[in-house]
């Protein structure tokens, strides 16, 4: 059985993620993994798998942020405003500028409320938004607030009669959706837009550098994780190192004094070993999680 700890797997187009977690789960030879952040069939790059203990590492990892590269089509609306999704609006685009395109982008960066596409993974009243869109039923999501602190233009093509693909590069808070970025951009400039290409390329500070495709994994498994659980931890969090005394009372849940860090952090025992996140409040540092070994 593979060890706890996270994989950095650049996914391939065409799977969902729980796709991936499924592929995971069988090179591992367990069934305790999961996955730091949905990405969508058509997208490819970097997706944070947990295995075993590291499960519980992933919901720090979804919070995290992430980069992209994509292509933005303006000049068609889709129904699920990416290439996946039936044209339901065409409008010529030629006219519009490279300026215009440009200052429409930047009007999407920094702070922003952004509806979320209606084709999402988004629940309401405990069904997903994409089962009710496919449903029939019509979708209004309620906008929320997401950070864009980078959106550069890399480079602007008019290959085609009418459409203009613009290629981006994009750093965004969690929950940021990038095909809403690419319809409200083209909404913007009358013309319509969908995204026709994603891949993540960094999730917090793992990137594609350490990525593994799937058919490395199939050649060194069920030895998969890339990142045991101590050193993945180390890597992702701020750090502090316990004493033997603190490792104990940490171990068994107890509150340890401040140490000042801004949280959440995870703490080490002597040996180097993880012992829990910890985040500070009311004067103690008191464990999120405890993942020392029972």
């Amino acid at each position: 059985m593979s060890t706890d700890g996270l994989i950095v797997v650049d996914k391939p187009g065409g799977m969902t993620s729980h796709d991936v977690v499924a592929r995971i789960r069988r090179l591992a030879r367990t069934r305790r993994v999961g996955h730091g952040g949905t990405l969508d069939p058509m997208a490819t790059g970097v997706l944070v798998i947990g295995v075993g203990r590291a499960t519980r590492l992933l919901t720090y990892v979804i919070g995290a942020g992430k980069s992209y590269a994509a292509t933005i089509r303006l000049g068609q609306a889709t129904v699920t405003d990416d290439a996946e999704g039936e044209v339901v609006a065409t409008t010529p685009a030629g006219a519009v500028t490279d300026d215009g395109v440009r200052a429409a982008l930047a009007a999407l960066t920094g702070e922003i409320d952004q509806v979320p596409s209606a084709v999402s993974a988004i629940k309401i009243n405990g069904q997903r938004a994409y089962k009710r869109v496919r449903d029939g039923e019509t979708v209004e999501l309620p906008a929320r607030r997401v950070t864009v602190s980078r959106l550069d233009v890399r480079d602007i093509r008019r290959d085609a009669p009418d459409v203009v693909d613009v290629d981006v590069d994009v750093t965004c808070s969690s929950g940021t959706y990038i095909r809403a970025l690419a319809r409200d951009a083209g909404a913007a400039l009358g013309v319509g837009g969908h995204l026709t290409a994603l891949r993540r390329t960094a999730v917090g500070g793992f990137t594609l550098a350490e990525a593994a495709t799937l058919d490395q994994l199939e050649q060194r498994a069920p030895d998969v994780v890339n990142l045991p659980l101590d050193a993945a931890a180390a890597r992702f969090f701020p750090r502090r190192d316990a004493t033997a005394d603190e490792t104990r009372v940490l171990s068994h849940g107890g509150p340890l004094a401040p140490a000042g860090i801004t949280g959440p952090y995870a703490v080490f025992d002597p040996a180097g070993g993880l012992i829990a996140i910890v985040s500070e409040r009311d004067g103690r540092a008191r464990a999120e999680i405890v993942l020392a070994p029972a």
